[in-house]
């Protein structure tokens, strides 16, 4: 079955729901899904409408339609086909809780997309990557050509034709230039517990400090650290009971989950960004 995918955004007011939900009726397109939320505080509305297409309909001719309505009700939007490929990069430096469950979910095909290749900083994962015939590529970052190591990077990517890239727990900053070409493309992982316990061997310092609670957030890399809009995020409660090993293993689980559950979200379109906050829409 074909399928296309508006994410809309616009001005809330009255009629939107049935003008744009109408456009697809009069060219008697099956409407599958259809979300919407509306935005009290900013006048704000948005929506995610999935519609399957017959074979009469193309999709140029289908965007050239839709655009005029969308020029009309001053729409901002983006389409997208369920038979499009998504190629996604993966990048990583020694961790491999979070590569895996990328890895698995992209071979059992519930991700939404397909990661293509593998890129780390150091060799350990290499072996995890050809577990599942994932090409790897070890790019190491020697001081003072951090740019370089970025450029080489950037070549992967845009050989591979990638449309996001995932911080699978990759231990490096990037620079702004980097995330410039890939906007709202680079998703990043880290434990919730920033910015209290940022650096190394946070889950000894929580345990130190006591916390009841962990967790892990998932988000677009923005030039700003950890401050890009945040897509998904878990937590599970803890007690005096467990040890800096149970806080550091748990905590792995909850952040693997939560970034395949972002990825997939992203991969899906089931997101819209609206400034720093984004509309995440659910099944």
């Amino acid at each position: 079955m074909r399928e296309a995918v508006f994410l809309i955004r616009t001005a809330d007011r009255k009629g939107l729901l049935a003008r744009i939900t109408g456009f697809f009726y009069e060219r008697q397109l099956n409407v599958l899904e259809c979300r919407q939320y509306s935005d009290m505080i900013d006048n704000t509305y948005f929506m995610r409408v999935a519609v399957e297409l017959d074979e009469r309909t193309t999709k140029r001719e289908l965007e050239d339609e839709f655009s005029r309505l969308a020029k009309d009700l001053e729409l901002e939007y983006s389409v997208g086909y369920n038979d499009d490929e998504r190629n996604v990069a993966v990048l990583v430096t020694r961790e491999s809780h979070c590569l895996y469950d990328l890895l698995m979910h992209s071979e059992e095909g519930t991700l939404g997309g397909k990661v293509v290749i593998v890129i780390g900083n150091h060799p350990e994962l290499e072996t995890v990557a050809a577990r599942f015939n994932k090409p790897y590529f070890c790019l190491p970052v020697e001081k003072g050509k951090e740019r370089e190591q970025e450029r080489q990077v950037l070549d992967l990517l845009k050989f591979h034709r990638i449309d996001l890239v995932v911080l699978a727990r990759y231990m490096r900053i990037l620079s702004e230039e980097f995330i410039s070409h890939y906007p709202d493309r680079i998703i990043n992982i880290h434990h919730a517990f920033l910015p209290a316990f940022q650096g190394g061997n946070p889950y000894r310092r929580a345990w130190e400090r006591g916390v009841k609670m962990i967790g892990a957030t998932a988000h677009y890399a923005t030039g700003d650290l950890d401050e890009g809009p945040i897509i998904e995020q878990d937590v599970e409660r803890i007690t005096h009971e467990d040890d800096p090993d149970d806080l550091r293993d748990l905590g792995r689980d909850i952040e693997r989950r939560v970034l395949t559950r972002a990825v997939r979200c992203h991969l899906e379109r089931r997101i819209i960004i609206s400034g720093r906050r984004t509309v995440v829409f659910g099944k």
